[in-house]
């Protein structure tokens, strides 16, 4: 996950709608059925994917508990590497 990238699309769903970071997401997962991909290509789609739905969640943060963004993202980013330590 990359925390530039999740702001990136949170701010394109403020913009415009999440609507259409849920048709990326089900169109980058039906492109993972595919299968000749390569492993690095899985991995490529496989982040994006996380990115993708990092930023749903920090949108949801935002949108429903009223977080500003620099906040929602930090504790977005706190749960993820809190869920890697435990690992």
């Amino acid at each position: 996950m990359k925390l530039p990238v999740i702001k990136q699309i949170t701010g394109f769903i403020a913009e415009n709608d999440q609507d259409y970071v849920l048709e990326t997401i089900e169109t980058l997962e039906a492109i993972t059925e595919v299968p000749s991909l390569k492993d690095e290509e899985l991995d490529v789609i496989g982040e994006l994917l996380s990115n993708l739905y990092g930023a749903l969640e920090v949108h949801k943060m935002v949108r429903d508990e009223g977080m500003d963004q620099k906040k929602a993202l930090n504790a977005f980013m706190q749960r993820v590497m809190g869920s890697i330590d435990k690992e």
